[in-house]
């Protein structure tokens, strides 16, 4: 369809800036957009103008140019209930910049491998290196002497290489695609990539996703990247404003010197504020798949500004370390195959309104930071190494308060899984404590669940969940008893091979979940051991669902390349083993935290149908609900509150209740025959953000072994259901 092609009026608050100089004549492919009520663009010699229905009861108009080769917005503006357009800013540009280091296989993944007896070669470590964790490419030599050295240490200064964006643009695409405009720049370079920018807009929302389209061809390439705007004016009602990590307000009034580099901001929820002269303008970057596997939720500054000669700038950062220096060997930042499209995002909310209104508008896209409270569930965190017995003891008392639960408690999760590893000669003393600082610190809204790791016995890492306080040693020495009984402790179990572990875990109603396979110390894993007799057992659940491992930006889903293909081989292993369908538990893995960490969007959590939570003592509703498989994994904008899967014989119907934040991006059903896997996608860009739908998907289960259902929003977050065989 072809494009409108018209003079922009201009408004008369409009008329107090000078026009551009020099505007380049934009030529663009407009084949891919179609009109429609509430969705424009209209294009002149000069200026894309694109004007969208954005929060209810407004809408906003970006108005788009090209000066020398640079994408400019010549105007940002919102038509709100006062009746008249307000332009919000002006003739600003895209600041994009980038850190490239070296990606490389870490000794933590090649150790279980050499155990295995695998040759290591160059292929398998140019396979391998993408899920590494303790990388740190910016680190520079890296050697940290505890046993981390990694593939060709030391690094050199020379492989680190920065970079801002150059603007070499001389047209454009303009793409509806469904309820959101698509307009691409082509003619970006960002140091070793090479793409596109990508401008987004959404019906129902004034939000504006900004992003580098790039690639690179270059081999082991590791990047951070920084993205915001530049050129905002210097007037009395400018301002940089945000919440410290004590909530308090702060603010910027540029009134100081000129800066020579940006200025990083801790602030509270990834968001920074500009005040301009006619509103604001939010920035704050996409809330989970900005951020790869640390150790540590610590805030490292994820805000900026600079003040310039006549002008100033703002946006969203990633450092370049850790603060502190006992994680800083695990800053393994992106991963960008050769030749994948990394997509290096930044949104932008705009109002007419204060900092208070700009920053709860950007806030409901995270549902404030805060998992919510669906009826009929609880909110479950795994795997937290918070050595929560060993410091209580070293506290004194079993009843101190550590500040790492009351940080996970106000994110909204109801209850929290630690993951202590007690192997000294204490190791039984240790149990205790965090059995028993399990019971005095849980609440009739609060549960903790212990839970411990182990890295013997069953190949890889493995977590184990008790529904009861159990103990237990890895110590049994042929002859020795089994089961004997502790004068202080009562049942000891002493377990010394895979049978005794199984054996155990049956007695006990407990549960087992490899917590980071494929990676880490499970490099190999679960591969190797899935005709084990133990890896078939019903009691071995499943998986860790960790998505940072790894993290490459070209991903439309979380952990897409690593975990849920795993996911999908599990069953297909276990297509003739009469057991539960395989599943994958959502994981964090790190360490201490506190209030101010940025717990919400490091974390990702299980639904668990649960209608009440049970007591430290008792917890086995909780084990049987999460071994038949009632519980969803989320990132926390997208929930699936109802599924099942309805029908007879060969003509199902998948039924999923969905709900969003985000615009909703799509939603899929994915299934295997018992050797091989597929999927059906059912785009959704036509739905608005904040919504809700129910999906009903015919599914024909001829010749199919299992089914699940997944949804995935515009900013790579989702959710997905645990597989259910199809009988």
């Amino acid at each position: 369809m072809s494009m409108t092609r018209q003079v922009t009026i201009v408004s008369v608050a409009c008329l107090a800036w000078a026009a551009p100089a020099v505007a380049d004549e934009l030529r663009c492919d407009v084949q891919g957009y179609r009109a429609q009520a509430g969705l424009t663009a209209d294009l002149t010699e000069e200026v894309l103008t694109l004007t969208w229905n954005g929060d209810p009861g407004q809408q906003v108009r970006l108005r788009l140019r090209v000066d020398d080769g640079t994408p400019t917005f010549d105007e940002i503006a919102v038509h709100d209930t006062s009746g008249v357009w307000t332009t919000v800013a002006r003739d600003v540009t895209l600041e994009f910049r980038v850190v490239t280091g070296v990606r490389r296989m870490t000794e933590q993944q090649l150790r279980p491998l050499r155990a295995l007896g695998v040759e290591i070669t160059p292929e398998l470590i140019a396979e391998k290196q993408w899920d590494a964790f303790w990388d740190a490419p910016l680190d520079v030599p890296g050697m940290d002497g505890r046993g981390r050295t990694n593939v060709g240490m030391p690094r050199t200064p020379g492989e680190i290489q920065r970079a801002t964006a150059v603007w070499e643009v001389t047209g454009c695409t303009v793409a509806t695609k469904g309820a959101r405009l698509e307009v691409g720049f082509p003619g970006v370079r960002l140091g070793l990539f090479t793409g596109r920018l990508q401008i987004t807009v959404y019906r129902g929302t004034n939000l504006i996703r900004a992003e580098v389209v790039a690639r690179t061809n270059a081999p082991s390439v590791a990047y951070k990247y920084e993205a915001g705007l530049s050129g905002l004016s210097i007037d009395p009602a400018a301002r940089v404003v945000w919440r410290d990590l004590s909530n308090q307000w702060q603010d910027y009034q540029l009134g100081g010197a000129v800066n020579d580099d940006p200025v990083p901001l801790k602030v509270a929820n990834r968001i920074v504020i500009a005040e301009t002269f006619g509103g604001t303008i939010s920035a704050f970057p996409p809330p989970h798949t900005f951020f790869f596997a640390r150790e540590v939720e610590t805030d490292l500054g994820y805000g900026w500004y600079r003040k310039d000669a006549a002008s100033f700038a703002f946006g969203v950062r990633q450092a370049e370390g850790e603060e502190d220096p006992r994680y800083k060997a695990n800053f393994a930042l992106y991963s960008a195959r050769p030749g994948t499209w990394q997509r290096m995002a930044v949104y932008f909310h705009v109002g007419t309104g204060d900092a208070a209104a700009a920053r709860n508008a950007a806030l409901a896209f995270t549902r404030g930071d805060r998992f919510k409270a669906l009826p009929g569930y609880q909110v479950m965190a795994s795997h937290f190494h918070m050595d929560l017995g060993q410091r209580l003891l070293e506290s004194g008392s079993l009843d101190t308060k550590l500040p790492d639960l009351e940080a996970l408690k106000a994110a909204g999760i109801t209850i929290v899984s630690p993951t202590d590893r007690p192997n000294g000669d204490d190791r039984l003393e240790v149990l205790a404590a965090y059995y028993e600082g399990a019971r005095r610190h849980s609440d009739r809204n609060f549960l903790i669940m212990p839970n411990e790791e182990v890295s013997t016995l069953l190949g890889g890492h493995w977590d184990i969940l008790f529904p009861k306080p159990v103990f237990w040693t890895r110590d049994r020495q042929p002859g020795q008893p089994f089961v004997e009984r502790h004068p202080i402790y009562g049942t000891l179990y002493r377990v010394g091979s895979p049978e005794d572990v199984m054996e155990m875990v049956t007695r006990e109603n407990a549960l087992i979940y490899m917590p980071h396979p494929r990676t880490k110390g499970s490099t190999g894993y679960p591969d190797t051991v899935k005709d084990t007799a133990h890896f078939r057992h019903e009691r071995y659940r499943g998986v860790g669902w960790r998505w940072g491992m790894g993290l490459d930006l070209s991903e439309r889903r979380l952990s897409e390349r690593r975990v849920l293909p795993l996911l999908d081989d599990m069953n297909n292993w276990m297509a003739d083993v009469p057991t539960p369908p395989k599943q994958i538990l959502a994981i964090t893995e790190t360490y201490r935290k506190r209030p101010g960490d940025d717990i919400y969007a490091n974390n990702p959590v299980n639904y668990v149908k649960l209608g009440q939570l049970p007591t430290p003592d008792d917890m086995t509703d909780l084990i049987d609900a999460l071994k038949v498989g009632d519980f969803f994994v989320t990132s926390g904008e997208v929930l699936i509150p109802t599924y099942e899967v309805t029908g007879t014989g060969t003509h199902r119907t998948i039924v999923a209740d969905v709900e969003w934040t985000f615009p909703l991006d799509f939603v899929e059903v994915v299934w295997g025959d018992g050797a091989t896997r597929d999927r059906q996608i059912i785009e959704t860009t036509d739905l608005p953000p904040f919504g809700t739908h129910r999906f009903e998907i015919p599914f024909d289960a001829t010749g199919k072994r299992w089914v699940r259902f997944a949804a995935w929003d515009s900013a790579g977050n989702g959710a997905l259901v645990q597989p259910i065989w199809v009988e």
